[in-house]
Formats: structure tokens, sequence, C-alpha cells
């Protein structure tokens, strides 16, 4: 079941892609879900600039989504 204000969607994955997901979640002591938030905000991070992770946690705390929040 997901979680209230998480969109929920179908991931056609590699199953050794998965198991490393899941490797590393464990490791982490996550969830697999939360695992590929983290995983997601870090390539986002990597690629878009801290900027753009600022935006996510402000509509977060906000109650929005990221497409609510200002640039």
């Amino acid at each position: 079941m997901a979680s209230p204000g998480k969109k929920a969607f179908a991931l056609r994955i590699d199953p050794l892609l998965w198991a490393e997901v899941e490797r590393l979640a464990a490791a982490d002591l996550r969830s697999v879900n939360a695992e590929v938030e983290v995983l997601l905000r870090e390539a986002l991070r990597l690629r878009l600039g801290d900027a753009a992770v600022s935006r996510l946690t402000r509509a977060r705390r906000a109650g929005g989504s990221s497409a609510d929040a200002p640039p």
C-alpha cells in the first residue's frame, strides 16, 4: 500500500540491479523504497545541483509536489 502523499508507480528493473538496491537498503537499515528515494535524490543533486534538492525539500515541507515549488 502506498503512503499517503506519495506517488505509486510500477518499475521494471534488471534483477541484478534490484539485488544491489536491496543490498544497499539493508546496509543502511532502510526499506528498498526509501533507498530508491535516496538514490534518486543523490542523482538529482549530481545532475542538477543542490538547488534541485532544496526545491524538493521546500515542497515536501509545504505539503506540495516539487512541481509546485518555485525555481
